[in-house]
């Protein structure tokens, strides 16, 4: 007969978020021979390396032999196939067949011996393993309550060996004793222990504690000695002579005090005390306490005990009494026996008759259960191998029917949990629980190596409804099995194997990403841009990822690994009905996906769920982990938890704080779920998701949870853009992608090329659409802006998709630093160009285009570009666009003048005037002198030809100046001073008598031929720069003339007469030096330099200036301006010729002052021609005298 691994006729309930999960171990046992029987139930279960032995309570035991699953098979269920059916030998008991039978009530395997001993129907038999043939003859023992004893502790030693052995000891516990037997190659008999009526015994070492219908107790097998301990039920009393805690022998005796194992004994039948808070150490107060607890709890809804398999037993008494064999009589005459010859208080009700129950969690602990009554709460209290307590007790709802332990740490100094989960200690108890329908029947699980202080809970774990109606009323049966097996979980294969996402519904590629994207492209331009773009990405990727696996190969390896990790280990069996389940321990993954699973099946995660679910991440937070399925569970978990926020977040029913807000975002980072999945929710941004035929791997449980909610909004029919996205939308993922894109550079971020790709193109979309809302100009600090800056000035991995995005939203400057992140100088100044030339750019952030692009030129070294745009500018603003060719300072290699006026005069020719005066004035490149006082000259006098109003301007300066008084600034000055700010002409007439009046070679003729082409306009438009060519020609009395009487500028004329008519603006002029790179070509020639005038040149033009003086129509200005000549400077005229000109009717008054001193100057002349005529007399004789001496030194001389 072969189990059906899908017997079941509904599946079993989604796992739970308990500790332990059911999983099939057999369904749908065939109890019965022929299938008719329903009244048959399962009594007990054993397993052991793939033999199932099952006993029924129609005295049969099955045994089944498991078959290995199909390796193609992926669920994994084994098969089991009837390999037997055999009823025990067992002796009936007396009163003939109208006694209820127990059938098989248990099976103890002994795997080092290779024998099994059956109990059923009280009666011991023995059997060889693994096929059950009858071993030592016809071997039985009769009236036997409980079959065990096995020392636990040998068990953990040889768990997984099979080695010979000399013998496995073994207690049969029998109406009047305890049989201490040694089962090896035959049954042997070694001693028997004075203990009556035990019923169940849990044997560590040479101590067993072991029960009997009314309370516990410890024995020491080989010294005979017995520590009484609690009763089984609190409202029980001690049975006179046992004192709790103290040690008696056993052997024959009835039993004296040897020694106390507490620190303070006393009897259990003392009046208890009032309640107190204080905690008694020793063995009689810890019970006490307990009984204090309960003894006032109502058992009048007790529900019947059966008790198969535990013959009843009288009341022990100091003779031992014969060995019984009779039937069980009922519970209330145990009960009535049970309390003979004493009396029983009227106010404290009957005790209930409890099943004992032990459990050894540790090698040095025993576990045990007393309460008041089967419908009441139990108390779990631990002894160690004294009898004292160890532990806090522990609580269960009502009194278990049976209790396993699993796992615990073997150290009973610590009470803690460890981190290890194979190292936390359970305890699971069968019993029933009040629900709404009635009483359902399962497993209630609690942590028994913690402080119920601490806050454990306890779990229901109900065996799944295998479609009969009162499956849920059946009692449940739990054993920890002899054998194990290894199973795993297709659960945690089907979560964390990874499989490949499809964000898009369509399977090729380059449908779904091309479609999408063209949501966002604004002109065909870009959607073919990107086209292009993904084709060379595509191409790349596949020649640079040959060994890229194919999907299946990879899906393959993907569910091996996960298999791997999904492994388990079964020992504990529960059954119910006809079923039997294997208790597995619930990986933290399973229970952890479940509490999701609980919390996001509300239809709108309000802020209890979300903050349910973020608890659930702080139950390990701060955890390292220890194993590979613990790490990759956090991550799942993280990875789950953050697309459940990020999908309540998105559907805004209910807005997020923000500190949830925050929370989300860190967890979807920390999570490292591949961004791509996260932005595939998102409509807008999900376009920007990049899909390479490798694929997007994710976990599996949470590849559902993203499928589910794009199949739930049709996404792939969806046509929405950026510009649908809510601001808090935005602004999560300005910060999320933000976040991302700071982990550029990790190695552990897998295809991490098409990931930031994906990153850079959508955090670029959120920027351009938040930054719509901003105002023109440049970004202020902190500003969506400025992140815009950030991003593209530090480069992006999508260049291709980012300048289509850019050019879709007009952000033109953005393009430009997009470019320039990538030195493309020329793309840069072309962008810079549109914008100057008036092409849409939203942003308006540059200000001062012109100015830009000129500093950007300086600091290239493209000279070709510098050309081009220096034209380029130098057409829209000569005067800005000639710095570049004028810039020193540039990178680009330096023009040579020549070279650029020549350019300029094609290319620009507006821009030449501004580059030959630097050339001139900044250069001193002189042989351009004649050239840019030409342009100088065409400037103005097209002004003044085409413009009355100007020629108007020039006279009212002439007049304006000439109506000054004295002291009064130089014409040049005046001009300077009252210069208007953008008149260009008027300036170039500054420059125009700058460069006249300097000292420079210059074609005077032809200047004053085209200033004379000015009087068929107006006469002496022009006075200054007829001044200027005049002096420059010697014709000083002209100049002089037109100073005096057409400017009015007296003091100048007396510095052109003192500067001998050199200039009359400046002073004679040094020869200027020339800077060392001017190449010594370009210095044209100079007139001759002037040198200081000699004073008969100055007397001259004094003389001049004097005439024009007193031809000055106005008599004051006459007289004034003759009489200052006159007074400074009258060491230049003669008496004779002044006295000669001055008017006769000019008062003497008037040239007192030149005549004072020229008489002075007359008589100190004479004084120092008598002085020098003295001088002269006596060198003369001196020389005479120095002539004799010669002579006479030679003496005289004869000449022949």
């Amino acid at each position: 007969m072969a189990s059906d691994p899908q017997g079941d006729k509904r599946p079993l309930k989604e796992l739970g978020v308990g500790p332990f999960v059911l999983r099939t171990l057999f369904a749908d046992v065939p109890l019965s021979e022929d299938g008719t029987r329903d009244d048959i139930k399962i009594n007990c279960v054993e397993y052991l390396d793939g033999h199932l032995y099952v006993g029924t309570s129609d005295s049969e035991l099955l045994h089944f032999f498991q078959i290995p699953p199909d390796p193609a098979d992926k669920s994994n269920v084994p098969t089991f196939i009837l390999a037997s059916r055999l009823r025990p030998a067992f002796a009936e008991p007396a009163g003939g067949s109208n006694v209820t039978r127990p059938g098989v009530q248990q099976i103890l395997l002994l795997p080092t011996v290779g024998k099994a001993c059956i109990l059923c129907n009280c009666t011991v038999t023995f059997y060889s393993l693994p096929e059950l043939s009858p071993v030592f003859g016809s071997t039985q023992v009769k009236n036997c309550n409980w079959v065990g004893g096995i020392d636990l502790n040998e068990i953990s030693s040889d768990y997984n060996t099979r080695g010979e052995s000399a013998g496995v000891t073994i207690l049969l516990s029998l109406n009047r004793k305890i049989q201490v037997v040694s089962i090896g190659d035959s049954a042997r008999p070694i001693k028997k222990i004075d203990f009556a009526g035990s019923t169940i015994s849990v044997r560590r070492d040479s101590i067993a504690c072991v029960a009997d219908s009314r309370s516990y107790a410890l024995l020491e097998i080989n010294q005979q000695l017995k520590i009484p301990l609690m009763s089984i039920s609190s409202l029980d009393e001690a049975e006179p002579g046992n004192v709790v805690g103290q040690a008696q022998h056993i052997s024959g005796s009835s039993g004296g005090l040897l020694r106390s194992n507490s620190t303070q004994s006393r009897p259990q039948t003392q009046s208890p005390e009032p309640p107190s808070h204080r905690r008694g150490t020793s063995l009689g107060d810890f019970i006490a306490g307990v009984n204090r607890r309960q003894e006032n709890r109502s058992i009048e809804d007790e529900e019947p005990v059966s008790r198969q398999g535990t013959p009843p037993v009288t009341a022990p008494s100091p003779n031992p009494p014969e060995e019984s064999t009779g039937a069980n009589p009922p519970a209330s005459d145990i009960a009535t026996k049970g309390q003979t010859g004493r009396a029983t208080p009227t106010s404290r009700p009957q005790p209930g008759l409890l099943k004992p129950l032990i459990v050894s969690p540790t090698p040095e602990e025993f576990l045990l259960v007393t309460g008041t009554g089967p419908l009441e709460p139990g108390i779990g209290m631990f002894v160690n191998l004294d009898g004292d307590p160890t532990r806090p007790t522990i609580e269960f709802d009502r009194y278990p029917k049976e209790i396993v332990v699993d796992g615990g740490s073997g150290d009973i100094s610590s009470s803690r949990a460890s981190l290890d989960p194979e190292d936390e200690g359970y305890v699971l108890a069968s019993m029933g629980r009040d629900f709404p329908d009635g009483v359902h029947y399962g497993l209630e699980i609690q942590r028994w190596d913690t402080n119920a202080t601490e806050g454990e809970t306890k779990h229901w774990l109900e065996p799944p409804n295998t479609g009969s109606a009162v499956s849920s009323q059946q009692n449940v049966g739990i054993r920890s099995l002899r054998g194990t097996e290894a199973t795993h979980f297709q659960e945690i294969v089907d979560k964390l194997c990874r499989r490949k996402f499809n964000p898009f519904s369509s399977g090729s590629l380059d449908t779904s990403t091309m479609s999408l994207r063209s949501y966002d492209s604004r002109t065909a331009s870009s959607m073919e841009r990107m086209s292009k773009e993904r084709e060379l990405f595509e191409r790349d990727t596949d020649s640079s990822s040959e060994d890229c696996l194919p999907d299946t190969t990879r899906k393959a390896d993907e569910e091996e690994y996960a298999r791997r990790l999904a492994g388990s280990t079964a020992r504990l069996a529960v059954w119910s009905g006809k079923n039997i389940w294997w208790a597995i321990r619930n990986p933290l993954i399973l229970r952890l996906d479940a509490r999701l699973e609980a919390t996001a099946a509300a239809q709108n995660l309000a802020s209890a769920e979300r903050r349910e679910l973020i608890n659930i991440l702080n139950s390990f937070r701060g955890q390292d982990a220890k194993t590979e399925l613990e790490f990759l569970t956090f991550s799942y978990i993280r990875q789950r938890v953050g697309l459940l926020l990020l999908t309540s977040f998105l559907k805004l029913d209910v807005p997020f704080s923000e500190s949830e807000l925050r929370a989300m975002e860190e967890i979807l980072v920390e999570s490292l779920l591949d961004p791509r999945v996260v932005l595939s929710l998102i409509p807008g941004v999900r376009n920007e998701v990049i899909e390479t035929k490798r694929g997007i791997w994710i976990f599996g449980g949470v590849k559902s949870t993203a499928q589910e909610y794009i199949t739930k909004n049709n996404f792939d029919k969806d046509n929405s853009t950026m510009g649908t996205l809510s601001q808090p939308v935005l602004h999560f993922l300005r910060r999320f992608l933000a976040s991302w894109r700071r982990k550029k550079g990790f190695g552990s971020i897998p295809d991490e090329n098409e990931v930031f790709r994906t990153v850079d193109a959508a955090l670029l979309a959120v920027l351009l659409e938040l930054d719509k809302k901003t105002a023109p100009g440049p970004a202020k600090a902190r500003s969506v802006r400025a992140d815009l800056y950030e991003l593209v000035d530090t480069g992006v991995d999508c260049f291709n998709r980012a300048e289509t995005l850019i050019e879709s939203y007009h952000r033109l400057y953005v393009l430009s630093r997009l470019y320039q992140s990538r030195k493309m100088s020329a793309d840069v100044l072309a962008t810079w160009k549109r914008i100057i030339e008036g092409e849409r750019d939203d942003g308006g952030e540059l200000t001062d285009g012109e100015q830009r692009v000129r500093e950007y030129l300086a600091k290239i070294s493209n000279q070709a570009l510098v050309q081009e745009y220096g034209i380029w500018l130098a057409n829209r603003n000569p005067k800005l666009g000639v710095q570049i060719f004028a810039d020193d300072k540039g990178r680009a290699p330096k023009f040579e003048p020549n070279q650029v006026v020549q350019l300029l005069r094609e290319e620009a020719p507006d821009a030449v005037k501004y580059y030959l005066e630097h050339l001139v004035f900044g250069k001193g490149h002189s042989v351009y002198v004649n050239e840019l006082i030409m342009y100088y000259l065409d400037i103005v006098i097209t002004r003044l030809r085409i413009s009355p109003e100007a020629r108007e301007v020039v006279m009212s300066t002439y007049t304006a100046y000439r109506a000054l008084h004295p002291p009064k600034p130089t014409y040049r000055q005046f001009l300077t001073d009252n210069a208007p700010a953008d008149d260009e002409a008027w300036h170039s007439r500054l420059r125009l008598l700058q460069l006249l009046g300097g000292n420079y070679d210059y074609d005077a003729a032809v200047i004053r031929d085209r200033i004379a082409s000015l009087k068929t306009t107006a006469e002496d438009l022009l006075v200054p720069e007829t001044i200027i060519l005049d002096g420059r020609e010697r014709n000083h009395e002209n100049a002089l003339r037109l100073l005096v009487h057409r400017l009015g500028d007296y003091d100048t004329a007396v510095a052109y007469c003192f500067r001998g008519g050199a200039s009359i603006y400046s002073i004679y002029q040094a020869p200027q030096s020339q800077p060392p790179p001017s190449p010594k070509g370009l210095k044209g020639p100079k007139r001759r330099d002037s040198t200081p005038p000699t004073q008969d040149q100055q007397a001259r033009l004094f003389r001049a200036l004097l005439g024009e003086f007193l031809e000055l129509e106005d008599v004051s200005d006459r007289v004034e301006q003759t009489g200052l000549l006159l007074e400074k400077f009258g060491g230049w005229f003669d008496v004779g010729d002044v006295l000669s000109v001055i008017p006769d009717s000019w008062s003497v008054d008037l040239v007192a002052g030149f005549l004072v001193k020229a008489l002075r100057r007359i008589v100190v002349e004479k004084n120092e021609t008598t002085v020098a005529r003295a001088l002269s007399s006596a060198q003369n004789l001196q020389i005479q005298h120095d002539l004799i001496v010669k002579i006479e030194e030679k003496g005289p001389s004869i000449e022949t």
